[in-house]
């Protein structure tokens, strides 16, 4: 130990070595003692790390240099960066806590034990003990941000030099990188390394489809040059006219972007690339809504496809104006307008204000975003189960799409598929666990309605009110699961059951039925059926959330297409329907990994359908009957599904597409030919028997390799 310490004197000493002075060269927003204190964390870092190398065959030192770099270019602290050149020595070299605290001092080494533990986690495999890895993770971030941000430095030069893995680790990867590490650094705001997250993640992690666009990519921007040309110079024209000072760009097409779109909107890959994007960056905000009037004058703006982000930032603090018009020949032109700080901030995100420690912290616009946030996980990281805080934070990760408003004009943001209760929650806890009813644009609407941007929403509530369980099934946000398990959690067995027998006459009344009405040979059987000694169980059962009471009380009415007998070998498929008769709905045929929704019919029993089942909005009068429902985690059955295939009409055309399904193993029940049409292809749908939907997508994309096949897509009637 003493050795090492000579040895990083002796270093600081004689003339910076050449990769440190190119790490200082970077750095020159810091003062000479910052560089001193990063110059010693690199002196001590080489010498650790002086017979190590990396997987690329270079010194090991790189790493943490580039590390540093990156951090540098984020224009974060001295104490960072050091800590970026330290990152990996507690793991891999004889540097212990003890010189490292001694050396660096108390903040450095906070620093780097958080970024240590991080690697510990990810070293044991972060799909092996995801949930738990990721809490830790989380809240390492809510300690210090900075740990997190050294860990996407980390993270982004590990996918730079990914090339240098086996194929397989490189898949592992980049998906744990496009699934948790890119999300977190869009949550941030700190756009240039979700960027690069994305283009490498994707790379590696979608191989074949990379591949793909990329080819597609190349060949239209080819012919697009000429175009985009002519419009940046007809738009900087006209901007030199008004005197106004700009800078426009074309925005280059990100890859995974547009996989994205394609995959959410369900659009082929030509209507997704036929877009031209520009950004116009000037220096007040009051110029950015000029220059949108100009543009519009130019071009005509399409309906419905305007964004005032200005207004109303995103969640992560990014503030821009989003504008689409209609350009040549009606091709459509993408525009963002924002200012330079704007787009500082859109660059860099939280970082592009860096005051970690100052007395009045800037409350700069992503700061803010980011510490509301924060602030949420750390509301939540009493979370009993550790998967329940990796699903709670994961829909928090992806960006907001809902603004609503609150009566007295408050903007709230919220995640798309948000309902009143999350709203309730949103605003206060105590407003959630009170509330009784909601409004929206002053009309009166069930508590699990659905808000949609633009609306204001007013919460009733009762100071005798207490939350309901059944909540949990239409709930979307972390905080409102959060405080609803919370309080669920809390109740004594007296006043559970209280509540589950509150809850489960509530359910009757829904049915028109009373207790007092219903007689000891239904209640008998259904107790039977459950296997609960009394109706206490029963109600208690109800109480923490564990069964539906509208499920329960149709039960009891003892209407035989709804109860069945229970076969004990019969895998349970849908959780909490024990002795229910479920059936499956053909119009959108559900497989275990689908989001779904059941219905009570008195004539089919408890119907599962998927959320996005078209069919669904015919049955809204009847909303009574309609039960959030879960997958059980135990299933071994398989499930019918349809493809719907068009391919070239050739010879052996369905022989080859059922050649390629019999490969896969699937058990092909029915075969129909849909349509035949003028341009020589035709339409077939498939059904056959899948175990869930990542085994479906793996049929489709094999379906889809056929040379014949055109389209595929998964069956929706």
């Amino acid at each position: 130990m003493e050795a090492l310490k000579i040895s990083a004197d002796e270093m600081l000493q004689k003339k910076p070595p050449k990769l440190l002075k190119q790490l200082i060269s970077e750095l020159d927003y810091l003062d000479k003692p910052d560089i001193e204190v990063i110059s010693k964390a690199y002196a001590y870092s080489s010498i650790a790390h002086e017979h190590q190398s990396r997987k690329t065959g270079e010194p090991y030192i790189i790493h943490p240099v580039a590390v540093a770099s990156i951090l540098g270019s984020l224009h974060l602290d001295a104490a960072a960066i050091s800590a970026g050149l330290l990152h990996d020595v507690l793991e891999d070299t004889e540097i212990d806590e003890k010189l490292l605290q001694e050396e660096f001092g108390e903040e450095i080494f906070t620093l780097v034990d958080g970024v240590s533990k991080l690697d510990r986690l990810e070293d044991e495999g972060i799909k092996d003990n995801q949930a738990e890895s990721f809490r830790k993770m989380m809240l390492a971030m809510v300690q210090d941000i900075r740990v997190i941000i050294i860990k996407l430095s980390d993270r982004l030069h590990n996918m730079r030099t990914i090339y240098a893995l086996d194929p397989q680790k490189q898949m592992k990867k980049a998906k744990e990188t496009l699934e948790i590490f890119a999300p977190i650094a869009n949550r941030l705001g700190i756009y240039n390394i979700r960027r690069e997250l994305e283009k490498e993640g994707f790379k590696y992690g979608y191989p074949y489809r990379h591949r793909i666009i990329l080819s597609s990519l190349k060949k239209k921007l080819g012919n697009q040059k000429k175009i985009l040309k002519q419009i940046n110079q007809r738009i900087s024209n006209r901007l030199n006219e008004q005197n106004i000072q700009f800078k426009i760009m074309s925005r280059e097409k990100e890859l995974f972007s547009v996989y994205e779109k394609m995959r959410k909107r369900r659009l082929p890959l030509e209507q997704i690339i036929d877009v031209y994007g520009f950004r116009i960056i000037v220096n007040e905000p009051n110029e950015c809504y000029q220059v949108l009037g100009l543009v519009h004058e130019l071009y005509k703006p399409i309906m419905g496809k305007f964004k005032d982000y200005i207004a109303i930032p995103r969640v992560n603090g990014y503030q821009s104006i989003h504008t689409s018009l209609l350009g040549p020949n009606g091709t459509p032109i993408e525009i963002q307008i924002r200012t330079l700080e704007m787009d500082r901030v859109a660059e860099n995100g939280i970082a592009a204000h860096w005051k970690y420690k100052a007395a009045n912290p800037s409350d700069t616009t992503a700061q803010s975003k980011a510490r509301e946030w924060l602030a949420t996980i750390k509301e939540i990281q009493g979370s009993s189960h550790a998967e329940e805080f990796l699903e709670s934070v994961k829909v928090d990760l992806y960006p907001d799409k809902v603004y609503v408003f609150s009566p007295k004009g408050d903007i709230l943001r919220l995640p798309s598929k948000s309902t009143c209760v999350d709203f309730a929650y949103a605003v206060h806890t105590d407003i959630g666990n009170s509330c009784i009813g909601a409004k929206i644009n002053r009309v009166q609407v069930p508590l699990r309605t659905v808000v949609e941007s633009g609306q204001t929403v007013e919460i009733v509530t009762s100071r005798y009110a207490n939350p309901d369980p059944s909540w949990l099934s239409f709930v979307t946000t972390a905080k409102a699961r959060h405080n609803l398990r919370s309080f669920l959690k809390d109740l004594n067995s007296e006043q559970t059951i209280v509540l589950g027998k509150r809850l489960f006459n509530n359910a009757l009344d829904t049915l028109g039925k009373k207790q007092r009405n219903i007689k000891n040979k239904q209640i008998n059987r259904l107790l039977e059926l459950l296997d609960f000694e009394n109706m206490n169980e029963l109600y208690r059962s109800i109480g923490v959330g564990d069964r539906n009471p509208l499920l329960m009380a149709q039960m009891m009415l003892g209407e035989d297409e709804i109860i069945t007998e229970t076969n004990s070998r019969a895998p349970i498929l849908i959780k909490g329907t024990e002795g229910v008769s479920i059936e499956f709905a053909k119009c959108c045929m559900p497989v275990p990994g689908d989001t779904i929704i059941g219905h009570l019919s008195k004539v089919r029993g408890f119907v599962i359908h998927r959320r996005k089942c078209r069919h669904i909005n015919s049955f809204r009068k009847d909303r009574s009957r309609w039960i959030g429902a879960e997958w059980s985690k135990s299933i071994k059955q398989t499930l019918p599904s349809e493809l719907l295939v068009n391919a070239k009409h050739k010879p052996g055309a369905l022989a080859a597409i059922a050649g390629k399904l019999a490969e896969r193993g699937c058990n092909i029940e029915q075969v129909n030919v849909i349509k035949e049409h003028e341009d020589d292809t035709i339409d077939f749908s498939f059904q056959f028997q899948v175990a869930d939907r990542i085994e479906l997508a793996d049929v489709i994309r094999d379906v889809r390799s056929v040379g014949i096949v055109e389209r595929v897509s998964r069956g929706l009637h």
